[in-house]
């Protein structure tokens, strides 16, 4: 993990430009930054805006990408994946703290909680970035409120895709902001699928099988008491969706809440 510390942000000079102020690289193809927030931006933990740089012809390349950070945050942090021949990660690799990045502040999203009906867990189904929009709401204290306890499954190919994950998970319970809420509510479960791990496979097959209920000491999902959340690529999305129907859940909106919800809105 390489990290470029923050600096003072420069005053922007395009229009919806803010400063990039800080940039880790957790692994050749994964990394995070953070930027100055717009002071009009309101936005509700889990949703996503439109963010970018400008493209060689003058106009803006925008892409959508989940706001990492909590909704209380000052800053916006995002973390995305290196993609060498894509039209705008290709570029947004390379930024360092003090250069602009273009950003739409109109949050919209369906990973919120208020698309949810009340529950007593919570559970956070991710592969790859699409773990993003949960470490907004993991250090959101809003969660822990509404939830006695919160499950984050994160499953990645290999053990270093899981680093900014585990980094989040492992420093909550200590974070002087945020710690006396989370406690011990948080129950991590982190998978690799190709490097062999302590713990293995899809998010789907240890669901089915039962194997993460047994390994956290958990009773199996059941519409009365849990609600999830999924994000990542639309194979998983697809599959989620029936393993979580297959459970008894019922998908939702922010205008028809019920047990789950899917973020269609990019792959993560």
């Amino acid at each position: 993990m390489t990290e470029h510390r923050t600096i003072t942000p420069a005053t922007p000079t395009l229009p919806d430009a803010q400063t990039v102020t800080q940039v880790t690289h957790w692994t050749d193809s994964l990394f995070s930054f953070r930027c100055t927030r717009p002071r009009s931006l309101r936005f509700r933990s889990g949703e996503f805006v439109m963010l970018g740089l400008m493209g060689e012809n003058g106009k803006p390349l925008l892409r959508a990408y989940s706001i990492a950070s909590p909704a209380w945050d000052d800053e916006l942090e995002f973390y995305s994946i290196k993609v060498p021949d894509g039209p705008l990660t290709s570029r947004l690799q390379h930024i360092r703290p003090g250069d602009q990045i273009i950003l739409r502040p109109k949050p919209v999203g369906t990973l919120v909680l208020d698309a949810l009906l009340p529950g007593e867990r919570l559970w956070f189904f991710a592969t790859g970035t699409g773990i993003a929009p949960f470490a907004s709401l993991m250090r959101d204290p809003e969660t822990y409120e509404k939830y006695d306890q919160v499950i984050m499954m994160h499953t990645c190919r290999e053990a270093a895709d899981l680093e900014y994950g585990r980094s989040l998970v492992e420093s909550l319970p200590s974070d002087p902001l945020i710690g006396e809420f989370v406690g011990d509510k948080l129950k991590y479960y982190p998978t690799t699928t190709q490097e062999p791990t302590a713990r293995m496979g899809r998010i789907t097959d240890n669901l089915t099988s039962g194997r993460v209920f047994a390994d956290l000491g958990l009773s199996p999902i059941t519409p009365a008491v849990d609600r999830g959340m999924v994000c990542g690529s639309l194979a998983f999305n697809t599959d989620m969706k029936a393993v979580l129907e297959g459970f008894g859940l019922r998908e939702g909106a922010n205008s028809d809440p019920a047990e789950y919800v899917v973020e269609k809105a990019f792959v993560g």
